[in-house]
C-alpha cells in the first residue's frame, strides 16, 4: 500500500532532478507544501465514501454528503479563490475521474453528476442537476436530471452547467456561459445559453 511518506520520497526525488538550479531549501518547501496537501485532504474529504491515491486539497473546500462521493487518483480539490463547495444529496452520487482539477467551484447534486477523466474546472463554475424548486410552486421540489462531463474538458470560469447535460469528451466550455443543452464532443461553446461556436480538431 502507497504510503504518504513513499509519495513524498518520490516527489522529493522528482523535483531534486527536475530543479537542479534551486536551493535545497526551495525544494524542501516545495515537498512540504505537496505533503500538506496530501495530509489536509484526509480532513477535509474525510466524508467521501472513495478516495483514490495523491488526492489532494488546497484551502478549506466545503463538503457535505449525504449520499455517495468517489474521487479518482490524483484529483485536486483546491479552493485557491473561493472555498469549492459540494453538497450532495441523499441518495445521490458525485463521481471524479483521475487527475482532475476542481478549484473553487459550487456542485450541488440531488440525482448524479459524474466529472471524467483529467477534467479541469475554473473558479466560480456553478454545476447542478436539479430546478431546486418548481417554477410555478417554490415549495415543491424541482425536476432532476443527471450531468455528465466527458473525459479531458475545460470548464472555464464563472460557467453554469445545468441538469440534463452532458458534455462531451475534450470540450470547451468559454467563461461566463450558461450550458443548457448537450455539448458535442471536441467542440468551443459559448454565450448565454452556450452555442458551439468552434470545432477542435484532435
Amino acid at each position: 500500500m502507497t504510503t504518504t511518506a513513499s509519495i513524498l520520497r518520490a516527489q522529493f526525488s522528482q523535483l531534486k532532478e527536475k530543479n537542479k538550479d534551486n536551493s535545497l531549501l526551495e525544494i524542501t518547501q516545495e515537498i512540504i507544501g505537496a505533503g500538506w496537501r496530501l495530509v489536509s485532504a484526509k480532513f477535509y474529504l474525510r466524508k467521501c465514501n472513495k478516495i483514490g491515491s495523491m488526492v489532494s486539497t488546497n484551502g478549506k473546500p466545503i463538503i457535505k454528503n449525504k449520499g455517495f462521493i468517489s474521487l479518482g487518483d490524483k484529483v485536486r480539490i483546491w479552493s485557491n479563490f473561493n472555498p469549492t463547495q459540494i453538497y450532495v444529496h441523499k441518495g445521490a452520487k458525485f463521481i471524479v475521474g483521475s487527475n482532475s482539477r476542481i478549484n473553487g467551484v459550487h456542485i450541488t447534486v440531488k440525482s448524479e453528476v459524474t466529472i471524467g477523466k483529467n477534467v479541469r474546472i475554473a473558479p466560480y463554475v456553478l454545476i447542478l442537476d436539479s430546478d431546486f424548486h418548481s417554477a410555478t410552486d417554490h415549495f415543491s421540489d424541482g425536476k432532476t436530471s443527471s450531468v455528465t462531463i466527458g473525459d479531458n474538458v475545460w470548464i472555464a470560469t464563472k460557467s453554469m452547467i445545468l441538469k440534463g447535460v452532458t458534455v462531451g469528451e475534450g470540450a470547451v466550455i468559454a467563461a461566463g456561459s450558461v450550458v443548457t443543452k448537450d455539448v458535442p464532443p471536441y467542440t468551443v461553446v459559448a454565450g448565454v445559453p452556450a452555442k458551439v461556436i468552434k470545432k477542435l480538431h484532435h
